[in-house]
């Protein structure tokens, strides 16, 4: 957290009152600054009104769930999103990536794990911010690249990508013809250790695939290398 001038601001979103104070409180030792929130409504509201370096996002919430929230939330900001729930199984874990989290924490889970996940979403953040090494509409296979926005346009259309799948994109696009393994695009893309059981490196790719395929990007594509990761090829 040394890339921050001030200290990160988070939005903690949890309506198990003593689980909500035990992490504020918490969070506010390690030297964060942090808002809570019990309702998904609520919760909303304020992240919309103030911005925010990360948030903390329970799935079952009452005013509005957690995945509604999180929809909503992605089609208007970049902000990371890390899911808390109890619902530890494979689709619910996809689901909340598919609708764009970028990363899912599976209740009950250690404060020394979930220090170390909110770590690196931070450093993540705080390399974003340095800027793009290129010019940010330096054209990129025909695509065009939006680096304050962190998306991709293609003959006039953006494409929405998430944070994750900019940057998953990107990464790509810097090895051409390359097949880049799991575990380098986890630690790269996603900042986090590969495991076999963590699925949301292959979602993000999908939702890549799908988005460059409707804005008619067809000369892009992501091949998956069985037993290794996933190789970009640009057609002609």
């Amino acid at each position: 957290m040394n890339d921050y001038q001030k200290p990160p601001k988070l939005l903690l979103i949890e309506d198990d009152a003593e689980l909500r104070e035990h992490l504020r409180q918490h969070l506010q030792y390690r030297g964060l600054t942090v808002q809570t929130r019990e309702r998904g409504d609520l919760g909303l509201l304020l992240a919309r009104s103030e911005p925010f370096d990360l948030i903390l996002l329970d799935i079952m919430l009452p005013g509005l769930d957690g995945l509604s929230v999180l929809g909503r939330l992605r089609h208007e900001l970049g902000t990371p999103v890390m899911l808390m729930s109890a619902l530890g199984a494979e689709q619910d874990r996809i689901s909340g990536f598919t609708r764009g989290a970028d990363d899912y924490l599976p209740k009950p889970f250690s404060l020394a794990e979930l220090d170390a996940r909110i770590d690196a979403l931070l450093r993540r953040v705080a390399l974003d911010r340095r800027g793009p090494a290129v010019p940010p509409s330096a054209p990129l296979h025909g695509l065009i690249r939006d680096g304050e926005a962190q998306d991709v346009g293609f003959d006039g259309q953006m494409a929405g990508l998430t944070p994750s799948e900019y940057r998953l994109l990107l990464t790509l696009l810097d090895h051409p013809g390359e097949s880049l393994s799991k575990a380098f695009l986890y630690q790269h893309v996603l900042h986090r250790i590969y495991t076999r059981l963590d699925r949301g490196l292959d979602v993000h790719v999908c939702n890549v695939r799908r988005k460059l395929s409707a804005i008619g990007a067809s000369q892009v594509q992501i091949h998956a290398v069985r037993g290794q990761g996933y190789v970009l090829v640009v057609e002609p």
